[in-house]
């Protein structure tokens, strides 16, 4: 095949899943409530550590679970709308641990959700200080995963805030040393999309480590895929599914 065919075929299947797959009528407090539920159905419950959070219409304000409840738990009526010093506008407190991603949502207009899980694989991988690396196609849309190489204490105060920002610059996940993982999408839908798709990926290249080791995709090869497995319709599409099954 040529490379002339290869770009009409992706162009054709691009334009039918655009068709095939259409935009969720799901409100933010909504979706991030089938987020968690997909999270809890993933595995990527700790206790009560972990969070989730997204933008809110009013400027200034986030969508995030009720500290005191599980993932499994999330509900529309559980999400508390907090301001940015983590006041409740309405509901119930927020966990303190969410102080540093408004740090996040001041540097990156373009973040629209994050999500900050304690997910098991991924917390094995943060503990050999090593970075998530792209050994397959289907971690390929976490490619340029940012890595932050020293854990930098509890994350409920500003500094926290500051070293974790800086170290995810643009990338939309970090890998966190001896700490978990942490995806910023431009939808609630994206943030769960990379969150689960991290934990696989994790999962899959300690496997690989500890068969011998493993061979990165081609660099050009594995930003292609990037941009193929981040559109829109693939990414609303999976989590149509996923929060389908996680219900």
């Amino acid at each position: 095949m040529n490379e002339n065919d290869r770009a009409h075929f992706m162009a054709r299947v691009s334009r039918e899943m655009e068709a095939d797959l259409p935009e969720l009528s799901l409100a933010t407090e909504e979706a991030l409530a089938a987020c968690c539920r997909i999270l809890a159905r993933e595995g990527h419950e700790s206790g009560l550590a972990g969070q989730v959070t997204a933008r809110a219409d009013q400027p200034g304000s986030f969508w995030t679970l009720q500290f005191g409840y599980g993932f499994e738990e999330a509900t529309a009526k559980r999400m508390a709308l907090v301001d940015e010093d983590l006041k409740p506008l309405r509901g119930g407190r927020p966990n303190p641990g969410v102080r540093f991603h408004i740090w996040i949502y001041k540097k990156r207009p373009d973040v629209q959700a994050i999500v900050h899980t304690h997910a098991p694989f991924a917390s094995a991988l943060a503990a050999t200080g090593k970075e998530l690396k792209t050994i397959h196609m289907d971690g390929a849309m976490l490619h340029g995963t940012a890595h932050l190489p020293e854990w930098p204490g509890v994350p409920v105060a500003d500094d926290e805030g500051r070293i974790i920002s800086a170290a995810l610059g643009g990338a939309k996940s970090i890998l966190l040393a001896n700490h978990g993982l942490l995806t910023a999408g431009n939808s609630v839908e994206e943030a769960a999309y990379l969150a689960v798709f991290f934990e696989r990926a994790a999962r899959m290249q300690l496997a690989a480590m500890a068969a011998g080791g493993y061979r990165e995709v081609k660099p050009e090869l594995a930003a292609e895929a990037r941009e193929f497995l981040l559109q829109p319709s693939i990414v609303r599409g999976t989590f149509a599914y996923w929060a389908r099954r996680s219900r």
